[in-house]
This record gives C-alpha cells, sequence and structure tokens, in this order.
C-alpha cells in the first residue's frame, strides 16, 4: 500500500458492505469483498494480494497463538461495531487464515453468507475438516478466485 493511504476508503466500504448485504462495487456481475482497483495498493502490491502472499505474514500470528490455520477471518473493530448480534457469533472462534468462506465462498457470496459459511465452520470444527479445507486452499488460491 502507498505510505499514508486513506483507512477511511476501507471504512465506508466495509459499513456499506454490512449495511447492504451487498458489495458496494459490482464487475462483472459479482461480488467482492475486497474493493476492486483498491487506490490504496501499488502495483507490487497488487501482485502480492493477486499470489496471496500478504497473508504470510499470518503465521507469525499462528505461531504465537493468536489465530489458527482455519477459522473465521479476523474482524477489524470498525467491522464488529456494523455486525448484528447474530453476526458476532463468528467472534466465538479463533480467527483463521483459511476457512470454509476462502474455499467454498469466496467472492460469490454476500456479507451474510460469509457470516452463515464462519457459524457452519463453528459448528462442524474437526481436525480433519480443517485439513480438508487447507487443502482445498491450495487450488483456490491458485486459481486466484476472488483476487483483485
Amino acid at each position: 500500500m502507498y505510505v499514508n493511504a486513506d483507512e477511511g476508503l476501507h471504512r465506508a466500504y466495509v459499513e456499506s458492505l454490512i449495511a447492504t448485504n451487498a458489495p458496494s462495487e459490482v464487475t462483472d456481475g459479482k461480488g467482492y469483498f475486497k474493493i476492486r482497483r483498491d487506490p490504496r495498493i501499488t502495483r507490487v502490491g497488487r501482485l502480492i494480494r493477486r499470489t496471496s502472499l500478504d497473508e504470510l505474514p499470518q503465521l507469525l500470528n499462528v505461531l504465537r497463538g493468536e489465530m489458527s490455520l482455519v477459522g473465521p477471518r479476523p474482524a477489524l473493530p470498525y467491522e464488529v461495531e456494523k455486525y448484528a448480534p447474530w453476526q458476532r457469533a463468528r467472534l466465538r472462534a479463533l480467527p483463521g487464515i483459511t476457512g470454509l468462506w476462502q474455499v467454498y465462498g469466496r467472492s460469490r457470496v454476500d456479507f451474510d453468507g460469509t457470516v452463515r459459511l464462519d457459524l457452519e465452520y463453528i459448528e462442524r470444527a474437526s481436525l480433519w475438516l480443517d485439513l480438508k479445507l487447507l487443502l482445498l486452499t491450495i487450488p483456490a488460491v491458485l486459481s486466484g478466485a476472488g483476487a483483485d
């Protein structure tokens, strides 16, 4: 990202996404949870995001016990402020790098669908499901599904 990039752009996007249960920008008939053509991101940053290399630093969070490999994506404080009570249930689990949404939903589901997939993961969590999701994450990342 560019130095001093405007956080307000992302905050407004997330608030709109939650309030309307639809992405604030739609292109080619699909919705996206990342801002398409985000002006805050450099060309190198776009490549890093497209290849999901931007997720690698989160492995440090996993090693520190702050995150899991599999679980709901971490929520931003200003995102949680806008949650409906039922959506807060996704906060019961340790956040993860990948999960049901990343493998099966990506950019094809709305915000409520994302939360429902997170809640389904919390209810069904097991070692076998985690292993399956970790293996399915590889082709999802390689195919670039939902990448910016």
